[in-house]
């Protein structure tokens, strides 16, 4: 299996929102955003990893880390108005999710 860099990134980028966006919320009471923010956070942690190591099951995984990043994506647009944190959250959510579906897909 290829190795995407683009991969690791995105997850690796969407898991440091996500933290923040946890962090912000819990102050904000967002209960929500933060059970999404959480899962969301382990699975591209666990997809950036599976994906470095050229895992066998990386293929597999990638789909459930677009699911779960689009799910979060849609929760935290719902505060990005007036939440910085959200906001970002939902744009690296949404960027990690279609690499991670596109890989889902590919062939390799």
């Amino acid at each position: 299996m290829t190795i995407s860099k683009n991969c690791i990134d995105a997850c690796l980028a969407c898991l440091i929102n996500c933290e923040k966006c946890i962090t912000d919320c819990v102050a904000a009471g967002n209960k929500e955003c933060i059970l999404l923010c959480r899962d969301c956070a382990d699975i591209c942690a666990l997809c950036a990893r599976f994906e470095a190591r050229g895992s066998q099951f990386s293929k597999n995984l990638h789909g459930l880390c677009a699911e779960v990043c689009k799910a979060c994506s849609i929760e935290c647009a719902k505060h990005a108005s007036h939440h910085t944190s959200c906001k970002e959250c939902a744009e690296t959510c949404i960027k990690c999710a279609t690499i991670c579906e596109e890989l889902s897909k590919s062939n390799f």
